[in-house]
């Protein structure tokens, strides 16, 4: 099989097969072998139908694109194993398949051109004598103390509030639906995508949710329904949520605050495997002290990479690109959820080409 090669921008090779007659017929014939085994033809046999009788059954041209189709995936396979070319992702023919089946003939070589993506070749510039700045990590003991109140929080009884209104630090049960503030020509504002919920429970912290719902809630008491506006930030990770403003139709039909445990020994044992409350804050010292030292290491490393990134001269191939962007709209998708925003009304088959594009620079940064 004879095989030829031209290098292509974008980390991609064109590849140019030959393959001659008889591998070509014996495609073909292999496929009619196939279907005569499989096919269940009344008045005959399985494996005994008649050629003539297959043919008209079948269709030739059927017959022909199953045959095209393997020999060009065998024909392929084949030869990046003759040229040792380690290629990535899938390859794209050079004309259409059905332009290529045209012209396909069981008793003639077959001649078809694809390209394939390959590990893109990295050039780096003059890098000696970089001047670079990383940041210096600190341990903070506040951090212990965050830590500890976290571990309070997470084993806090909730009991029922009885007498007054909502108040920061409560958690509440609550019925939302959220619309955009704005809609063109006075009509009625729509409906944010995913943005409903019933017995929906959320903490009253400042870093919950979209700003002003949390802020919005404070003063409410149980049973009752109010209207909070909110300003999705512009660094919103839904681009057609982001710098909107909205409003949320808020009922709370719950309340309750948290009672928090005493934090002593007994405390610690129950969260940690240390007996007593002075072990487990020295080993939680210990860990942020060593993750202050990493953070810092890691930090020298990054500005090495960002000013190395800015030497380097690289033709990034499209599967790994788009595996890339794949990556960063799942992220995106996950921090959707996160923020209760059902995701399947924004990803949608519409959506799903501008939103690839947009990702694309980001994708091609990371990359380098």
């Amino acid at each position: 099989m004879k095989v030829t090669q031209e290098k292509l921008p974008a980390s991609q090779i064109g590849l140019e097969i030959e393959v001659p007659s008889e591998k070509s017929k014996q495609a073909y014939e292999q496929v009619i072998k196939q279907f005569a085994r499989e096919i269940n033809i009344p008045g005959f046999r399985k494996g005994k139908v008649p050629r003539q009788v297959l043919l008209q059954r079948i269709g030739h041209t059927r017959l022909k694109a199953t045959a095209l189709e393997n020999l060009i995936n065998d024909s392929l396979q084949k030869a990046l194993e003759q040229e040792k070319i380690a290629a990535i992702g899938s390859f794209e023919l050079a004309i259409e398949f059905e332009e290529l089946l045209s012209k396909f003939d069981p008793e003639q070589p077959l001649t078809f051109t694809a390209k394939v993506d390959v590990e893109p070749e990295v050039k780096l510039a003059q890098y000696t004598g970089l001047e670079l700045k990383a940041e210096e990590a600190s341990y903070d003991e506040a951090q212990v103390d965050e830590v500890l109140a976290k571990y309070r929080s997470d084993k806090a009884a909730l009991i029922p509030v009885e007498g007054r209104p909502a108040q920061l630090g409560d958690v509440a049960l609550v019925d939302f639906s959220g619309r955009f503030a704005d809609a063109p020509g006075g009509e009625t504002p729509a409906e944010i995508p995913g943005g409903q919920a019933e017995d929906f429970q959320v903490e009253l912290s400042e870093n919950q949710f979209v700003p002003g719902f949390i802020q919005g809630m404070i003063g409410m008491n149980p049973g009752e329904t109010r209207e909070v506006s909110v300003q999705f930030p512009d660094e919103y990770s839904s681009e057609e949520l982001a710098g909107k403003p909205a409003v949320f139709t808020i009922t709370l039909k719950e309340l309750k605050e948290k009672e928090l445990p005493e934090l002593d020994d007994d405390f610690a044992q129950e969260v940690s495997e240390f007996e007593t409350l002075a072990e487990l804050r020295a080993s939680l010292e210990t860990r942020f002290k060593g993750d202050q030292e990493r953070k810092t290491s890691a930090n020298k490393e990054k500005a090495i990479l960002e000013a190395l990134v800015q030497l380097v001269e690289v033709e990034i191939p499209e599967t790994m690109l788009a595996r890339e962007i794949d990556f960063l709209l799942n992220q995106q998708a996950t921090q959707l959820k996160n923020y209760g925003i059902d995701i399947n009304q924004l990803f949608t088959e519409a959506n799903m080409g501008p939103m690839r594009e947009r990702s694309r620079p980001e994708a091609i940064a990371r990359l380098k």
